[in-house]
């Protein structure tokens, strides 16, 4: 081994032993960055060895960031942001838990479903994990406790519902993906809609079986009104601003009306409007919303800035070669290279962000599944639709990282909402079942890459 693959091997190291401090992510990237550059510059000084590393290295890190935060898909990062915080204070959410409880109130399960839909709406409306996720505990682990649920199911079934957001569009992770991957985020997001849905249809059907094996996990409820046009109606009501907004949003990109960037503003500001109707909005909570979006658009560039550093001194080092030499040397073909790095990016996520994971992890693997020579058929309109179908898997195994232990965003946003009753243990069991639908719907979009290419090819064709 070389001095480069040594050095690759001791920058990743480090970055994973860094993690453990507890330091910013932000901040052990770019340092490990600069460390290592200086590490190799010495021992090109020193020792006589041609690792490539010189201070060349920081003006081309200068140049790589003025490309990154130039780019106009970034732009809207932060307006879905804003979009997904600010419908989390129109009240909409609260109004359709009421309404779909009466719809589904004579279905064994039916609050669990009701959770789980409102869980796709949510998703489809704001993409925001943190403010699904605890939105819906906040409105219905206490009802379903109230009902006698089982708590592992009443807790798991929010946090898998919460969690949709990172994949359904308007999605930011897909907007990250789609940067980082130079392709088209309308192809990511017309792709990624039917495998969300599907995860979503997996919830049902397992709080349905669920519920038929064991009744007494999801009681039926007594006190609900019987079925009626009324009920329907009031559903119908509560659910259209939301679908008027959804279909403003991904409508427009999906007919080419306008551009992921333009539909984020039609989306922020179609927020505002829900917010005014529902007279949820003053100057403290539009304050907030924007303090908040201020907050989390720099916790996302901040690791941009830092894993941009980072992901140019590993490709300086030969990192990208190193890495797709150890995976195209597998002898397991197509298919169980895509599933070992599947497995490593499921591994990852125990431990790290999906930020870290898609700007470091995802362009390094990119070329690598470029080269297996996958071929998916009825794609001819579609710009690189291997990678696409390649970027929706990891996106979808990255959704369960917000299940697993110890970085579970969505198991600590929902037990710091919880009623004392409900321990770290009962969301850790309640997740279990939904990690495993998740991972069935990951094998079957694997293995049927239409489910990802259908969308995009029927609205170019």
């Amino acid at each position: 081994m070389d001095i480069n693959g040594l050095l690759v091997i001791l920058m990743m190291l480090s970055f994973i032993g860094l993690l453990f401090t507890g330091y910013p992510i932000a901040f052990v990237l770019g340092g490990v960055a600069m460390f290592f550059t200086l590490a190799g510059y010495c021992s090109d000084q020193w020792f006589g060895t041609v690792t490539g590393l010189d201070y060349m290295v920081i003006g081309i890190v200068v140049n790589r960031l003025y490309k990154v935060l130039h780019n106009w898909i970034l732009i809207a990062l932060p307006m879905f942001i804003f979009m997904g915080l600010m419908l989390d204070q129109s009240g909409i959410a609260q109004r359709m838990m009421r309404s779909m409880q009466d719809l589904f109130g004579k279905v064994r399960g039916g609050l669990a479903i009701s959770v789980t839909l409102i869980g796709i709406l949510l998703a489809a409306a704001t993409g925001i994990i943190g403010a699904s996720v605890v939105l819906l505990g906040l409105l219905s682990v206490p009802a379903m406790l109230e009902q006698k649920y089982s708590k592992t199911l009443a807790v798991g079934t929010v946090c898998a519902s919460g969690t949709l957001g990172i994949l359904i569009p308007p999605s930011i992770m897909l907007v990250m993906m789609a940067d980082q991957l130079s392709l088209a985020v309308g192809d990511l997001f017309m792709g990624a809609l039917l495998p969300g849905i599907i995860l979503g249809i997996l919830y049902i059907f397992y709080i349905l079986i669920l519920a038929l094996i064991f009744p007494d996990s999801a009681p039926l409820a007594k006190d609900r009104r019987e079925l009626e046009f009324s009920v329907i109606w009031e559903v119908i009501k509560t659910i259209l601003p939301t679908a008027a907004l959804i279909l403003a949003v991904l409508g427009s990109i999906f007919a080419g009306l306008a551009t992921p960037t333009e539909a984020s503003g039609i989306g922020a500001m179609g927020a505002v409007i829900l917010a005014l109707v529902n007279k949820k909005l003053n100057v403290n909570i539009f304050r907030q919303v924007l303090q908040d979006t201020f907050n989390t658009t720099g916790y996302i560039f901040g690791i941009l800035v830092g894993a941009t550093c980072f992901a140019l001194v590993l490709r300086e080092l030969g990192g990208d070669e190193f890495i797709a030499k150890a995976f195209t040397g597998l002898p397991f073909g197509p298919y169980g290279v895509i599933a070992v790095i599947l497995g490593v990016v499921f591994l990852l996520g125990f431990f790290l962000d999906w930020i870290e994971i898609t700007l470091i992890i995802l362009p390094i693997l990119a070329p690598v599944v470029s080269s297996l020579g996958f071929h998916i058929e009825g794609a001819k309109m579609i710009d690189n639709p291997e990678l696409v179908w390649f970027a929706i898997l990891v996106a979808i195994t990255l959704q369960t990282s917000f299940l697993t232990p110890p970085v579970g965003f969505a198991i600590f946003y929902l037990k710091g909402v919880t009623p004392p009753q409900i321990k770290l243990m009962d969301i850790y069991k309640g997740v279990i079942p939904f990690i495993i639908l998740q991972l069935t719907g990951l094998l079957i979009v694997m293995l049927w890459p239409q489910l990802v290419i259908w969308l995009p090819s029927i609205a170019y064709g």
